[in-house]
């Protein structure tokens, strides 16, 4: 239990995005993914339902899907739901989704099932994403009402335009994570993975490697470097980051760089060459075939992504 102490003292939490939204058309989406945590709970007479394990997530329960883990998610009625690919899904998101309207504001008086999500980081030492580097698979949350109290919390929040809202915001998120990796634990979900894949947190050398990658991301990233830091052997960086995270180095840094790169995309106006110059990617061409490659949808159509997400 002290080693979970010491990752939670470690994590650097930020709060992107609460979007509470109506459900226009029952859609089952294939892939779906994002680099970011999400948790999505359920609204009042509606339904989600995480077909890799057939579980559906009633009213008032939560789905939480790890950052960078892709799934097959059903919104509204399995027997009615269309279903459709992640990029399609993104392009077309207005079809299925509109942002959430009270009772009150509904002209004819027909309710519509809906759901609110919450995107957020939680990585150790500001390097490494911990929910994925556990490697534990999307999963519903029936019965807490602590988290449930949190998240509601946080969507009060957004949704107001109060003194200290931003603070309240990032306060309750650290609140959301503690709770997440407290309902994993008490409810011994994926005990053999989590006594695993956080042992590698406790290595110095490892650390140091993370870091150095975070903050050299444009920069010469090769085993050679990456030994250097971490002070062991060219011949044996590439066999020890393995041995510890169940990835090679240069995959690990590819993630890194990509994930960054669809930071950039939100948030910036910056050309889709500055972004993969900015990244590591010297070649625009092959930056943007390695970002298609690893999200389904070109470097372009993520930046409308987007701009849809603020239905």
């Amino acid at each position: 239990m002290e080693d979970f102490n010491r990752i939670i003292e470690s994590l650097s939490v930020r709060f992107i995005r609460c979007r509470h939204l109506d459900i226009l058309h029952s859609v089952t989406v294939n892939n779906a993914y994002d680099v970011e945590n999400t948790l999505i709970v359920v609204g009042e007479g509606s339904t989600v339902t995480l077909e890799t394990t057939a579980e559906t997530a009633h009213e008032g329960d939560m789905l939480f899907i790890p950052a960078g883990r892709a799934c097959h998610l059903t919104f509204g009625m399995r027997d009615r739901s269309i279903q459709i690919g992640n990029e399609e899904f993104i392009h077309n998101r207005e079809q299925y989704f509109r942002k959430h309207l009270p009772i009150q504001e509904l002209k004819n008086g027909t309710k519509f099932q809906n759901y609110f999500h919450i995107n957020f980081e939680a990585k150790v030492f500001d390097s490494v994403s911990f929910f994925t580097s556990l490697d534990i698979p999307p999963f519903v949350i029936k019965g807490n009402k602590r988290l449930l109290q949190i998240t509601e919390e946080i969507v009060r929040e957004s949704e107001a335009d109060s003194v200290g809202r931003e603070r309240v915001i990032q306060l309750q998120t650290d609140l959301l994570v503690v709770e997440i990796i407290r309902h994993i634990l008490v409810n011994h979900q994926f005990t053999e993975k989590l006594a695993t894949n956080n042992t590698y947190f406790r290595d110095p050398r490892l650390i140091d490697i993370f870091t150095y990658i975070k903050n050299n991301l444009n920069g010469d990233l090769s085993n050679r470097v990456l030994a250097q830091v971490a002070n062991v052997s060219e011949d044996y960086v590439g066999q020890y980051f393995k041995m510890l995270t169940g990835i090679n180095p240069q995959d690990y840094i590819e993630y890194q760089r990509m994930e960054m790169a669809v930071n950039l995309l939100r948030t910036s106006k910056k050309s889709i060459r500055a972004i993969g110059n900015e990244v590591g990617y010297k070649d625009t061409a092959y930056f943007c075939r390695r970002f298609k490659m690893m999200f389904g949808i070109p470097a372009g159509k993520m930046r409308r992504r987007e701009s849809l997400m603020n239905l």
